[in-house]
């Protein structure tokens, strides 16, 4: 038997989904099919099969594990029938320390399991309801009031506790004038004798209008949203107004782009669903977890105070080491991972990468901390080099949160010897395998035939709609291949870039295309192929990504490659990734800086539709490898040439009209090559 809260059992089920999403879609769809019928078998006809249907999750997890009880704060109902579907019997208590501490207990084999069931043995219930007239009086003589009412909860009892130590105002204020305890909760008896709990009387919003509404039942619509993993409903200056934390495992999953977008699509989808005095006039979109008592209810209180900070935009007050949360401010969870010695050298190490921001187990390297492929490999080469653990593509892929992060370095090979026992793969052949074949194979004639025509057609485009300017083409080398690294603003780049180059050029150079765009669906497949895009893909990890563009550059291919790593979200040039340095430090190629002016005004991302505005391209001098690392700055051959390209592309962007930077490239940390010569990996 297991006694707990409902956010143990939230997490105990999400890891046994999450190991079945892990072993393929085939599994995981047994999965979702077996729960399924098991939990409407429960449900619908009151047989328990789920023992037997998944006796394989039993057998090595907890054989001998019958019954959960839970406590302390509501269960989810859907989430109590899958643990049922799964094959434990669940109980339900609920009281208060005041009633030492059950007032009802919903046993096992119920089938009201959104309910907290029947009052235990000597206990009475009764619902204050409407029909009260004051605080402490009894019901008016001659009202009637429906037990199925909703109401603050009385109760009565050899369990309920006498009174507060030395505080009789107070003890005065917990009972009605004829002896019931009030404990403070909303909820209502149904026709069976069930306690339905609805909400706190002390959380109970009274609308201008003079409407009550519990907090619990819009947050409960609002959480059942995928997307949506922590929703709470306050009011400030007489608004309803909600705080909502993001989903970011489902952003990915789902590959729903931007998060404020698609949060308030959601949000806008309920708020017809809702009575108008139950909708939201506003919220504020938070990455950190709400904050929560250790039985895993919200701390209402604090609240207001969050909301108006993320609303300004400040930043969270630093508390802990280098700004992160605290290990005293964290779960229970998170706290037994603290514990292993890697997982805290590394949440330390993080702690002091990211200095500039609070860290919450929770945040996601990808959309919180910016983390790109490119940039994983810079991580992934720190961490191995203070721990000696290596993590691979297919870790990397499953990491959502920095809570994930830790559980795959602490669970990595060769952690507890404190060495990796992980061979480096040493050419992008043995990364990419049969892939390369596939998306470096030349086009033969028919195909060229068609990228022609494609060509063509864009370069047209370009220079009668959007009056292509392209400028400094002379500079280029008429022979040998190139880097061509230009600033990134917008979906447009790649063709305004490909409209700027001239036929001889362009049939020999190859793009670093992410496959969420140039490989979505068959037709961006077939239109990839034909311009020699190759996939760059966070979720295959940053060994398959920088290993593309080690295989065009090995054979002697110009490469266009966005330093950037991502479209820049308010046209300014953003710092430059590591990836780029790593390659040139191990291919003596030419990088050109190229300038595009005018995409962001055109095509900013959020948009769907282009605006026809003038766009100007210019390409810079050919700068040679060594002459970047002879200028730059860093404590490697990498650094040095990642910060001087940066500086010549921004000096090329404001030459052509582009925004004018404060700073020079910042310096990240330092990713020691594992390579040796012409060797990536």
């Amino acid at each position: 038997m297991i006694v707990g809260v409902p956010r143990l059992y939230s997490a105990m089920y999400d890891g046994i989904q999450k190991r079945a999403e892990s072993r393929g879609w085939l599994v995981a769809l047994a999965f979702r099919a077996t729960l399924g019928l098991s939990t409407w078998l429960r449900r619908r006809m009151g047989m328990h099969v789920g023992k037997r249907l998944f006796g394989l999750l039993h057998r090595p997890l907890a054989p001998r594990l019958r019954m959960l009880a839970c406590g302390g704060a509501p269960l989810d109902p859907e989430l109590a029938w899958k643990l049922e579907g799964l094959g434990w019997r669940l109980a339900i208590g609920y009281g208060l320390t005041e009633t030492s501490p059950l007032l009802s207990m919903n046993l096992p084999g119920s089938a009201k399991l959104d309910t907290v069931g029947r009052p235990a043995a000597g206990v009475r219930l009764r619902i204050r309801g409407p029909c009260t007239t004051a605080e402490d009086t009894p019901p008016r003589r001659g009202a009637t009031c429906s037990a199925s009412s909703p109401g603050e909860i009385l109760a009565k009892g050899p369990n309920v506790f006498k009174g507060y130590l030395h505080l009789p105002e107070q003890t005065r204020a917990a009972f009605t004038c004829d002896g019931w305890f009030r404990t403070g909760d909303l909820g209502y008896l149904d026709d069976d004798g069930f306690l339905h709990i609805t909400g706190r009387l002390k959380h109970l919003i009274v609308t201008e209008g003079g409407e009550n509404i519990t907090p619990d039942e819009v947050e409960a619509v609002h959480n059942a949203q995928p997307v949506i993993k922590e929703f709470a409903l306050l009011q400030q200056d007489g608004r309803l107004v909600a705080l909502i934390v993001p989903d970011v495992g489902e952003f990915r999953r789902l590959a729903l782009g931007e998060i404020d977008a698609a949060v308030h699509e959601v949000v806008r989808k309920i708020t017809k669903t809702l009575p108008s005095y139950q909708r939201i006039s506003d919220y504020a979109i938070t990455r950190e977890p709400l904050p929560r008592t250790r039985l895993d209810k919200l701390q209402r209180h604090l609240l207001p105070g969050i909301y108006d900070r993320v609303k300004a935009g400040k930043a969270a007050p630093e508390i802990g080491y280098a700004g992160s949360m605290s290990a005293a401010e964290m779960s229970g969870e998170d706290q037994a991972l603290l514990e292993h010695p890697v997982a805290q050298q590394v949440w330390e190490w993080l702690s002091r990468r990211y200095q500039d921001q609070r860290l919450t187990p929770d945040l996601s390297p990808q959309l919180d901390l910016g983390v790109d492929s490119l940039e994983w490999l810079n991580l992934t080469l720190e961490i191995q080099k203070l721990t000696g653990v290596t993590l691979k593509d297919e870790a990397i892929a499953r990491i959502d949160t920095l809570r994930d992060l830790l559980r795959e370095v602490m669970e990595a090979p060769g952690t507890e010897a404190g060495t990796s026992q992980l061979s480096p793969l040493d050419t992008p052949e043995q990364v990419l395998g049969e892939q390369l074949q596939r998306w470096l194979k030349p086009r033969g004639p028919g195909l060229s035939a068609v990228f022609w025509v494609l060509y063509a057609v864009n370069r047209t485009v370009m220079r009668i709609v959007f009056r292509l300017q392209i400028k400094g083409l002379d500079r280029l080398p008429r022979h040998g291949q190139l880097l061509f690294a230009p600033n990134h603003l917008s979906l447009l780049d790649s063709f305004v870039l490909g409209a700027a180059l001239d036929w001889r050029m362009i049939r020999s150079t190859y793009w670093a295309g992410w496959t969420g765009i140039a490989f979505a669906n068959p037709g961006a497949r077939l239109f990839s192929r034909l311009s020699q895009v190759v996939p760059i893909d966070p979720e295959q990890g940053v060994l398959s990504s920088l290993a593309w563009g080690a295989a065009v550059l090995e054979r002697g291919h110009s490469l266009v490659w966005f330093p950037e790593g991502r479209r820049s979200p308010d046209g300014k040039l953003q710092p430059l990734r590591p990836g780029i340095g790593i390659l040139l430090e191990h291919f003596s190629v030419p990088v050109v800086p190229v300038s595009i002016q005018g995409t962001f005004e055109a095509l900013p991302r959020g948009k769907k539709w282009p605006r026809f505005k003038k766009i100007t391209v210019e390409f810079g001098t050919a700068l040679e490898p060594q002459a970047l690392d002879n200028e730059g700055v860093g404590d490697t051959i990498s650094e040095r040439i990642v910060n001087a390209l940066h500086n010549q592309l921004a000096k090329l962007c404001r030459g052509s009209g582009g925004a004018r930077l404060d700073q020079e490239q910042p310096l990240g940390l330092s990713a020691n090559s594992l390579c040796t010569n012409r060797k990536i990996f």
